[in-house]
C-alpha cells in the first residue's frame, strides 16, 4: 500500500504565505504525476495543480502566478508553496499521486487524509 500525508495547513491572514507538504511512503515501485486539489464544502474537489516525475507543472488559472508546486523525487514528496493568500483559498487540500507499487505494473491513484487551509483575519 502507497499512503501520503500531508502537513503544512494552518490558520494565515490575507496575503500571507504557506507551504503544504506532502510525503508518499510504503511499498513504492515508481511515481508518476503527483497533485494538488482542494475542496470547500457542499463544492466539487478542484484541481489546484500537478506536477510529472520530469517537473512539468500545471496549474489552475485561479492560483497562476501565486501557487508554485515543486517535487522531491529521491524524498516521494511534493510541496505546494502559497502566497498571497486570499478567503477564497481556504479549504481542505488533499495531496494525490499516481503510483505503482513494487511487484506491480499498474499504477493506481492515491489520496492523502487532507489539511485545513484558512485564510481569515
Amino acid at each position: 500500500q502507497v499512503q501520503l500525508v500531508e502537513s503544512g495547513g494552518g490558520l494565515v491572514q490575507p496575503g500571507g504565505s504557506l507551504r503544504l507538504s506532502c510525503a508518499a511512503s510504503g511499498s513504492i515501485r515508481s511515481i508518476d504525476a503527483m497533485a494538488w486539489y482542494r475542496q470547500v464544502p457542499g463544492k466539487q474537489r478542484e484541481l489546484v495543480a500537478t506536477i510529472t516525475n520530469g517537473g512539468s507543472t500545471n496549474y489552475a488559472d485561479s492560483v497562476k502566478g501565486r501557487f508554485t508546486i515543486s517535487r522531491d523525487n529521491a524524498k516521494n514528496t511534493v510541496y505546494l508553496q502559497m502566497s498571497s493568500l486570499n478567503a477564497e483559498d481556504t479549504a481542505v487540500y488533499y495531496c494525490h499521486c499516481n503510483a505503482a507499487r513494487r511487484g506491480a505494473w499498474r499504477y493506481t491513484d492515491y489520496w492523502g487524509q487532507g489539511t485545513q487551509v484558512t485564510v481569515s483575519s
